[in-house]
Parts: structure tokens; sequence; C-alpha cells
């Protein structure tokens, strides 16, 4: 009797539980989480192509409106036609760009970028702090100030008993 406890026990353990914790079930989407239609293999192919092709630039430091065409769609339509154009603006890399590209470089120019970003931090949180202190002692000078105005004037208006 022990013997055929323990085999469907242990068969029990190995089609459900063992199962459960090699490939464990996902949750079920909450109720508002509406389905999405499967892609035609035409839309996943065309999905690939745009995306390999993205892939491709995004190895490329300065991605222009040659290779996203869609993103720079709104910034030619907001200049005026009627408004003579003015020399091009150098856009100066973003923190996020520059850690980008010194990335792909390796660990010899991620240093230096890396050391750039935390120092422009640690100076940011310094003049935070530095900023906070001032004020919190400005702060405490007029709390002060207003102790020994109230005290100059309880003073003046206590009588003198001493006459």
């Amino acid at each position: 009797m022990k013997v055929r406890a323990v085999c469907r026990k242990l068969y029990d353990y190995v089609r459900y539980d063992l199962k459960e914790i090699a490939f464990p079930s996902s949750l079920p989407d909450p109720p508002h989480i509406k389905k999405r239609r499967k892609l035609t293999w035409n839309e996943r192919f065309l999905v690939l192509k745009e995306a390999s092709r993205l892939y491709a630039a995004s190895w490329v430091r300065d991605i222009g409106p040659e290779l996203r065409p869609n993103d720079f769609k709104d910034e030619e339509s907001e200049d005026k036609p009627g408004r003579p154009q003015g020399p091009a603006k150098e856009k100066e890399p973003s923190t996020l760009e520059d850690l980008a590209v010194a990335a792909r470089g390796g660990m010899e120019t991620l240093k230096p970028a890396l050391q750039r970003v935390y120092m422009t931090r640690a100076s940011a949180y310094k003049d935070a702090l530095q900023s906070f202190i001032h004020g919190y002692q400005e702060g405490i000078q007029q709390v002060m100030e207003k102790k020994e105005d109230s005290k100059s004037e309880q003073e003046s208006d206590k009588p003198d008993k001493s006459t």
C-alpha cells in the first residue's frame, strides 16, 4: 500500500508540479486588455525589414532625416514658409547619445564619459545642497531675529517695579 501511495505522489509531482516549475504558466491578462490580432506573414516581413533597417542605421552616429523620414516630418512642418531660414543650428549630442557612442568605443572611451556624467551630477547635487543650506540658515536667522524682537518688546512693555 505504501509503495502505491509513493508512486502516485511521485506521478502527480512529475505531472503537475514539476511541469509548473520547469515551464511556469503566465498570469492571465487583466479584463481591460484587448487582444491584438495576429500579424500576417506580409506584415511580419515589413516589421522585420523596418527593424533591421533601423538597427543598421543605429550604428551610425548621426541618424538624419534620410534614415528616419517619419520622425523629421514635424520639424519641417513647423518652419514658416514666409520666413527666411537662418543658419542650421548644430545640436549638441545629449548625454544618452554620448554614452551610447562611448559604449560602442569600448571601455577606454566609456570610462571618461561616465566620469563626466558623474562629475556633472555631483556638482549639481553639491550646488543644490549649498543652496538648501544657505536658505535654511537664512530662515533660522529670520526666526531668531523675530524671537529677539519679541523679547525686546516684552521687556520694554513690562513696568519697572523698583520705583
